[in-house]
């Protein structure tokens, strides 16, 4: 089985591409990755039999920890690790080609955002900068390099700068993007609250263990008051993802059209259940050609009837990542 490539996985624009690019990506792993194919011979599946997406078995995200989950023979490039506390077994995502993971997540920002020249961008994530590995601040770091704007750029803890420069921002009447971990978001209003309507609030989840933990209504209502907002954007990823999902608000989020969410039986996971039902939460991310692309996480979630979804929360039992998450 060939593997697909950039153009093809890139350039989906309807179902019907995306089925038959899943099911040849699907065949290419099923050959070519030994986790994943180890795990479908566990499962007495036949790749060859496997003729619908619908049929095709999802990975569960802990072979992460544990495993080398890649399809590619290529020298691995880098590893993104997952956030973790002390002793905590963290997920590690091997790239053997980053190229791809930049082209996704310039694409989707594109796709959702416009041009990226258009923004400043401005990093509040100071739990990811205080750890290596993070695909997150890969990403953020790239997005400010390709804005191209002097102004554009990541805060740690300097509260006080952030809150100049973002009234800098209001004054200039320049779009303005705020891509912020969800404690240091609410550690920054608690000192700094504003009134900026115009500007795009994004938390990319997660308290670090730093703060309660907060439902996302409640969440959402302090940082739409804190910043002076009608609604808060979101960015959905994880270290085993190289693509993202966003929501412009309400919680409900869109996947670019190479990445798709489908829903589980949460008592039988090899069983998809329909719109609207609460479910595991499986993710098809065809960006991920050189590891696998068919991932069942621990999310909890609901997928509706034009393929938006929202998370719900987490099965019981399951570590805490950071990923966008919020327990409802």
């Amino acid at each position: 089985m060939n593997k697909p490539g950039k153009e093809q996985v890139f350039s989906i624009t309807n179902e019907a591409e995306f089925n038959r690019t899943a099911l040849e990506v699907f065949n290419y792993q099923a050959e070519h990755n030994i986790v994943y194919k180890e795990f479908l011979s566990g499962l007495n599946v036949d790749a060859a039999s496997v003729t619908e997406v619908s049929n095709i078995p999802f990975l569960p995200v802990e072979f992460f920890k544990s495993q080398a989950v890649v399809t590619s023979h290529d020298d691995i490039e880098l590893t993104f690790t997952s956030s973790g506390t002390t002793g905590m077994i963290t997920s590690r995502h091997h790239v053997t080609d980053v190229s791809w993971y930049v082209d996704s997540f310039r694409k989707a920002f594109s796709l959702f955002y416009g041009d990226i020249r258009d923004y400043t961008v401005l990093a509040l994530l100071p739990s990811y900068l205080e750890r290596e590995g993070s695909s997150l601040i890969y990403m953020a770091d790239d997005l400010i390099k390709q804005s191209n704007n002097p102004d554009s750029g990541f805060y740690l803890y300097n509260h006080a700068d952030l809150f100049h420069q973002l009234k800098k921002q209001q004054e200039l009447k320049k779009p303005t993007l705020l891509l912020g971990v969800t404690f240091a978001l609410l550690n920054f209003i608690e000192l700094y609250p504003m009134n900026f309507p115009e500007l795009i609030v994004m938390e990319t989840g997660g308290m670090k263990g730093r703060r309660k933990e907060m439902i996302r209504e409640e969440l959402h209502t302090t940082l739409c008051k804190g910043f002076g907002v009608s609604s808060i954007h979101s960015e959905y990823g994880m270290t085993e993802l190289l693509s993202q999902a966003y929501s412009k608000g309400e919680g409900i989020f869109n996947c670019p059209p190479w990445m798709r969410i489908i829903t589980r039986d949460p008592n039988d996971p090899l069983s998809l259940i329909g719109t609207g039902q609460t479910g595991g939460v499986n993710i098809i991310d065809l960006a991920n050609i050189n590891s696998c692309s068919f991932i069942a996480t621990q999310d909890l979630g609901k997928v509706y009837a034009d393929s938006s979804f929202e998370i719900l929360g987490r099965f019981d039992n399951s570590d805490i990542r950071g990923c966008n998450l919020l327990i409802a």
